[in-house]
């Protein structure tokens, strides 16, 4: 039985890889403390403990789709468009929430932006390297 773990890409110098278990360890973390601190975390932040959990339970299923992709020895470029594509809808829909529909705690409007724009800038160099790949392959 062969098993494939998220330090495969580590090793493997691919930088696409690298950023796509990146991508899916931070998402996981995050879906872990949602998950388990949606009370705590509720509180601190200003959002209700419900969408807390909804949102990890929806996290933790992302991370596992990109780990997977991630473990994948050469990941296919449609589905590393579509982490990049969800990616930006993640980072759109966090700003745009926090416009139009969050009340947050200080604390709570200065996680949304920062895990928003940590979202945009990991995108910006899945797409690069994403890229790059491409371009070395003609």
């Amino acid at each position: 039985m062969s098993t494939t773990s998220l330090a495969a890409p580590a090793r493997t110098g691919e930088p696409l890889r690298r950023l796509l278990a990146l991508d899916a360890v931070m998402t996981g973390a995050n879906a872990l403390a949602y998950l388990a601190l949606s009370g705590p975390l509720g509180r601190f932040l200003g959002i209700g403990s419900g969408l807390l959990l909804g949102l990890g339970a929806f996290l933790a299923g992302y991370a596992a789709g990109v780990g997977l992709l991630a473990a994948r020895p050469h990941p296919p470029a449609t589905g590393v468009r579509l982490v990049v594509e969800a990616n930006l809808a993640w980072t759109a829909a966090s700003l745009l929430a926090l416009a139009l529909w969050l009340s947050p705690t200080t604390a709570g409007a200065v996680w949304t932006v920062l895990q928003a724009l940590a979202v945009a800038g990991l995108t910006l160099m899945q797409h690069r390297a994403l890229k790059a790949r491409q371009s070395s392959q003609v």
